[in-house]
């Protein structure tokens, strides 16, 4: 039988976890291409049918404040690798989407970044560990924005 631990506990590993991870990954970042942050806006519009969101929805997925999303924003967009447009189903809102240099941009990051996370996680972990790592974190996040 497992021993008992607190959900304080289990969230205490989650979390450092988390950190140590994401501290070896931004460590191993390309960020002669785009910073962690740019990948970040960049990933959830490439996952998107269109690659393309509103600036609102997109900051639902990000972890950076509005003001920081639109600068961000901004300097892809100066760089080619964003486009702006008005949102034609809303006057006020704004759509935010990858270009094709964007998307070259992206893949070229991601292949990098893929690479990183591979050799960590698959260095570490089983195929079946990974497999339930990912179960109960999906699990976890469900539960948590089904509420």
């Amino acid at each position: 039988m497992a021993p008992d631990v607190s959900p304080v506990a289990a969230w205490e590993s989650l979390f450092r976890a988390q950190v140590t991870v994401m501290r070896q990954l931004a460590a191993e970042f390309p960020t002669g291409i785009v910073s962690l942050n740019e990948y970040d806006v960049m990933f959830n519009l490439f996952i998107q049918p269109r690659k393309v969101l509103r600036i609102r929805d997109l900051g639902e997925k990000v972890l950076l404040t509005q003001p920081s999303i639109s600068r961000l924003v901004d300097r892809l967009v100066s760089r080619g690798i964003l486009q702006k447009s008005d949102d034609p189903t809303d006057g006020r809102g704004t759509l935010v989407g990858l270009t094709d240099h964007g998307v070259q941009v992206y893949r070229q990051a991601a292949v990098i970044h893929a690479e990183s996370i591979s050799a960590h996680m698959s260095g570490h972990l089983s195929p079946a560990e990974l497999d339930e790592l990912a179960r109960l974190c999906d699990k976890l996040r469900e539960g948590i924005t089904a509420k």
